[in-house]
């Protein structure tokens, strides 16, 4: 907008954007979270995947909705156990390992394939957008 302008315009063009970012959202409310094929809800902790819901342990609903909430950030084993454990996390690789490969069994049955986690070799884990 250039200068000047006009108080009224500027609320319109605001109510405008808002209007149109919770429309592209759909249905989903602030607890939830859409990625790839899985609607994730972290207050009801739910998730579903192509209208099915799925059945998580607590750690790997955690551990999904960790990545899910920071999509495209690599998290390394020693993160994860950190932030889904709530404890200190060394030598812990292993541990994290079988829950993410559980996890991955559990995603890549209910969505006929989809390889929703990533691994990055060396590094860690990471879901994309």
């Amino acid at each position: 907008m250039g200068k000047p302008f006009n108080p009224l315009e500027l609320i319109a063009r605001v109510k405008a954007l808002l209007r149109r970012s919770t429309m592209q959202k759909g249905n989903l409310n602030s607890d939830q979270i859409s990625i790839h094929s899985l609607i994730i809800d972290q207050k009801e902790h739910t998730v579903q995947a192509d209208g099915q819901y799925l059945n998580l342990t607590p750690i790997e609903f955690n551990i999904l909705y960790l990545f899910a909430s920071n999509p495209g950030r690599v998290y390394s084993s020693v993160e994860i156990f950190e932030h889904v454990w709530n404890e200190a996390g060394y030598g812990v690789s292993k541990t994290v390992m079988v829950h993410v490969s559980n996890l991955r069994e559990k995603l890549e049955k209910a969505t006929k394939g989809e390889k929703i986690i990533q691994t990055v070799w060396g590094v860690g884990y990471k879901i994309d957008k």
